[in-house]
């Protein structure tokens, strides 16, 4: 009784040191970097414009645009895109690894079977001394079945530290394909918008064509009545032709713009054209979150989220490579049967039981570990700066998006009021000139000069959408 008291306690305290060892986990324990970030200085110009009304949802800002067709253009682009399915293969991938990694922590369990058929010589080592034994038997046939199993016991901790880095890189996969998913989502918003803003330019210039058209026709008429001459009716076809000269590339950026759409829906160009074949005005741009810290910022951005966890996975493959200085520890064990005999191979005679330990310590490598280790803590190092660039790239990113809307919001300000300035000068140069009180030349500048604005101002307005959607874009909205 008092042995058996004894067999438990020894098994315990057995298994309490296995447990020790196996808690001991060499290397640097990983603490995420620390990052002070004043508030952006431009958020202020770009949201007071706005002030009073409901903010925008960062996780999905496109339908704050409150534009149906781009919200399913969105949605499609985000279901069909290839490249977002080709980086979700990447993150299947990642996943995978980090499974198989962690699956070294656990014992390898392999059936085996084997059949050896043996004609001994009679010449040889064993042969020669054998063979005068009365059971020496030249013909040998021999079978083996079982399980064998192999355990690696992870004293240091070295494969805990490879699943955790694992793990890391998993993560920051994940994160690589959200920041995909963010820019397929501000690419397709980006490039509706643009076609929004051709459409509406294109627009204006058959709109300017007509009118200069019928300007034509009237100094025609002028002319016919002896009150205009051929030099008129010249100028004013220039002016026509100025127009008419416009049109073509924009058309050809439509139909780049229209192309690229359907790429980011994952479809051949021109399938969901007609969908876009009505013209529709440029929608009003989104209220821009207040309230955002740079904090913040670093909590949504994926770019800088992927960036540590890259470093936390080069800190864990310090460990990995420390606990190459310290010693293996190796278990493997067999149970089966082996038999001469195919008839008696299951039998209680047959079965055999086999386990082995083994310790294998590298004592001295002239200095491989050392040069490993170093590099692994390099390597680290390079990841820290890796990131801290990210958080400042990143940062830029915002300022810049800022500063881009607020300035684009003050150009179309400006363009309005420069807009219907030479709208009333036109419409005085025309009655004017009807009246014969003025040059057809003045009626022209003022038609010029009001052509190119009108376009400057439909440009502008949409570069103030797509200058709203790089504001979500870089605050880390749409995952």
């Amino acid at each position: 009784m008092i042995a058996d008291r004894q067999m438990i306690v020894r098994i315990f305290m057995q298994g309490f040191l296995l447990l020790l060892l196996q808690a001991c986990t060499v290397g640097p324990n990983y603490e995420p970097p620390k990052t002070d970030l004043a508030p952006f200085h431009n958020l202020p110009d770009a949201s007071d414009r706005q002030a009073g009304a409901e903010p925008t949802p960062l996780d999905r800002w496109w339908i704050g645009f409150n534009d149906p067709i781009l919200v399913t253009f969105v949605q499609r682009a985000l279901d069909q895109n290839l490249t977002l399915a080709a980086a979700l293969a990447r993150v299947d991938q990642a996943r995978a690894e980090a499974t198989g990694a962690g699956a070294q922590l656990l014992p390898t369990v392999d059936l085996g079977a084997s059949s050896t058929a043996l004609h001994q010589s009679l010449q040889g080592l064993f042969g020669n001394v054998a063979k005068n034994v009365p059971s020496f038997r030249r013909n040998i046939n021999e079978n083996v079945i079982g399980p064998l199993a192999s355990w690696e016991i992870d004293l240091f901790g070295g494969r805990r530290r490879a699943i955790a880095a694992s793990q890391n890189l998993a993560e920051a996969s994940e994160l690589d394909r959200a920041g995909i998913r963010l820019t397929v989502a501000a690419d397709t918003a980006d490039t509706y918008l643009q076609i929004r803003g051709y459409q509406v330019r294109l627009e204006l210039a058959e709109n300017q064509i007509s009118t200069n058209e019928r300007l034509v026709r009237l100094v025609r008429n002028r002319r016919d009545a002896g009150v205009a001459t051929e030099r008129e009716i010249a100028e004013a076809d220039a002016v026509l032709r100025q127009a008419r000269a416009i049109v073509p590339p924009l058309r050809f950026a439509l139909e780049q713009q229209l192309n690229r759409l359907s790429v980011l829906m994952g479809v051949q160009p021109g399938t969901y054209s007609q969908d876009l074949k009505a013209v529709r005005e440029i929608p009003p741009i989104p209220i821009i979150p207040g309230e955002q810290h740079s904090t913040d910022m670093l909590r949504r951005r994926p770019d800088v989220i992927a960036a540590e966890r890259r470093l936390a996975a080069s800190n864990e493959q310090i460990g990995v490579v420390i606990s190459d200085y310290y010693p293996k520890i190796s278990i493997s064990g067999m149970l089966g049967f082996d038999s001469l005999s195919t008839r008696n191979i299951f039998t209680g005679g047959a079965f055999v039981a086999l386990g082995s330990g083994a310790v294998r310590w590298r004592l001295f490598d002239f200095g491989k570990i050392d040069a490993q280790v170093a590099q692994a803590r390099g390597a680290n190092a390079e990841a820290l700066i890796v990131y801290r660039q990210a958080v400042l790239r990143a940062v830029e990113d915002v300022e810049n998006a800022l500063s881009g809307l607020s300035q684009t919001q003050a150009h179309v300000f400006e363009l309005q009021g420069e807009t219907q300035s030479l709208i009333k000068s036109r419409d005085l140069a025309d009655q004017a000139y009807r009246a014969g009180s003025i040059p057809l030349t003045d009626v022209l500048v003022a038609e010029r000069q009001l052509l190119l604005v009108q376009d400057q101002l439909n440009a502008r307005r949409a570069d103030t959408a797509r200058a709203a959607v790089t504001v979500f874009r870089s605050l880390g909205g749409g995952w």
